[in-house]
């Protein structure tokens, strides 16, 4: 499950837009309860509570989305998967960026307020207040799409993933993030072809990811006809990622291949055809020596894994290194004399 990380700054606002007096208690009662709830971390009370606040303003007459947004950030903190996709699909859907204008002057006093424009313009005219700013915040939308995409692959809507990383990518095509998490809808959704092209667009835009080099070989190796390609992509892994235990693992397995059922063809023939019998021994033997010096660098960083002690005795045994093969097996049952 892709995990959700979500950094967020909600400040609370002050209501003033000319209202009854009982709806601007309402409103700033809302605004106090979801502010507590959420600085106390109780995300499950101040989604709704956000929610309300946004619904209050909306009834007066003012759409104000940030309400909406913040809403949303705390449904997915709460992990409330269906909620937290409604509300970001709506933000999406209407446009929302979160690009707010904040206009800001310094009194006599030399203290920095905020105001609504037209009371900001006005004061232009005043003696009483100099450094005038209008300054744009940050858009959200990049966010938007990120936090949405990492959501519907939470929650396994996995083609709903790629369908919101490909629309976030139509306007934000240097968007790692999107590009992350459209590898990964297009992998969990069994669809390997576009999964490994966006594995190769990403090493293109950022060739030192060990993880995706990784990732390319484990899909290179599946296809005999990448086998070459898959183990180049494991030893790129490892040499960007010395300790990637798991490139070391399947650099070993790729190169030696499906062992099994060679040792099946190899019993097929030894007695009508030893000949060829001969040559798939030797070709199985070259496998094993090609892999040993893998398998003794993933022995090097895992000298308690039962896995790689077994299969540097079965290479050894092939190689016929009777010496390091007994050390070997006399290490595999000590391991699994401790239960690893």
């Amino acid at each position: 499950m892709k995990k959700l990380i979500l950094g967020i700054a909600i400040v609370a606002s002050a209501f003033a837009f000319g209202q009854k007096q009982d709806v601007n208690a309402q409103l700033a009662a809302s605004n106090k309860a979801a502010m507590d709830a959420y600085q106390a971390k109780n995300y499950t009370v101040a989604a709704p509570k956000f929610l309300e606040v946004y619904n209050l303003l909306k009834t007066s007459g003012k759409d104000d989305k940030v309400y909406m947004y913040y809403a949303g950030l705390n449904y997915a903190l709460a992990n409330n998967l269906d909620e937290s996709i409604k509300i970001y699909s709506e933000l999406i859907n209407s446009g929302y960026t979160g690009v707010q204008t904040n206009y800001t002057a310094k009194d006599k006093k030399g203290e920095v307020s905020s105001f609504e424009k037209p009371i900001w313009e006005g004061l232009k005219k005043s003696k009483d207040y100099t450094d005038f700013k209008e300054e744009k915040t940050p858009s959200v939308e990049p966010e938007l799409y990120e936090t949405l995409s990492i959501l519907l692959l939470n929650a396994k809507k996995y083609n709903e993933a790629i369908e919101i990383t490909e629309k976030g990518l139509a306007k934000f095509p240097a968007n790692a993030k999107l590009k992350e998490n459209q590898s990964i809808a297009y992998h969990n959704s069994g669809n390997t072809e576009k999964f490994t092209q966006n594995l190769k667009d990403q090493l293109a835009a950022d060739p030192k990811n060990a993880e995706n080099w990784y990732n390319l070989g484990v899909m290179q190796s599946k296809n005999p006809a990448t086998v070459k390609e898959g183990i180049a992509s494991f030893k790129k892994a490892i040499e960007l990622k010395p300790d990637m235990s798991n490139a070391h693992q399947n650099l070993v397995y790729t190169t030696i291949g499906e062992d099994s059922k060679a040792v099946e063809e190899i019993n097929a023939l030894r007695k009508t055809k030893p000949d060829e019998a001969t040559k798939l021994i030797d070709a199985r033997k070259a496998r094993f020596t090609e892999a040993l010096p893998y398998a003794e660098a993933w022995y090097k960083i895992q000298p308690e894994n039962i896995d790689v002690v077994s299969a540097l005795k079965d290479i050894y045994g092939i190689t016929k290194n009777d010496v390091k093969m007994k050390e070997m097996k006399a290490k595999e049952i000590e391991l699994q004399s401790k239960g690893k």
